[in-house]
């Protein structure tokens, strides 16, 4: 993907699918802050099942193309983590929600995670507090927001 003259990767058209993107839409791609420790151990903990196939975690402060997939989709990525499968691309409390169907519920964590998001309606009313506390938290230890590609126009 091309950069503009500060270096930024260029912004991409939203029409375009994963695999004009340069990645495999077979793998399921989870996109996290990488710089905030809630959403790093939740991807470290997290364990699915065999049945999802291949899972791929993916820091969103890279520049990767699946990170510019999904910014191209629309997904504020300081607000939202993202989750790609087969080019659907869905955030926030929908990742949390998918997860936890997904999860092997195997080991107190993924028990508890499985349980406590798989109601649809919890995770949604959850998730603004999960998101305050970890942008709180980012802010306390001064952690920058992920950097945004200009757009063009």
């Amino acid at each position: 993907m091309s950069a503009d003259a500060s270096g930024a990767p260029a912004a991409i058209p939203s029409d375009l699918g994963p695999s004009d993107l340069g990645f495999d839409p077979n793998i399921t791609w989870i996109v996290y802050d990488g710089e905030c420790p809630f959403c790093t151990q939740y991807v470290k903990l997290v364990r699915l099942r065999e049945t999802v196939g291949m899972v791929k975690p993916i820091n969103a402060r890279e520049d990767h193309p699946v990170v510019r997939y999904v910014r191209a989709k629309g997904i504020d990525l300081n607000q939202e983590m993202a989750l790609v499968t087969k080019g659907e691309v869905m955030a926030g409390p929908d990742v949390i929600h998918r997860l936890a169907l997904l999860s092997t519920g195997s080991g107190f964590f993924n028990g508890l995670m499985s349980k406590m998001f798989a109601s649809k309606g919890l995770t949604k009313f959850m998730y603004p507090f999960m998101r305050t506390g970890r942008n709180a938290t980012l802010f306390l230890m001064g952690r920058k927001k992920i950097p945004t590609p200009p757009q063009d126009v």
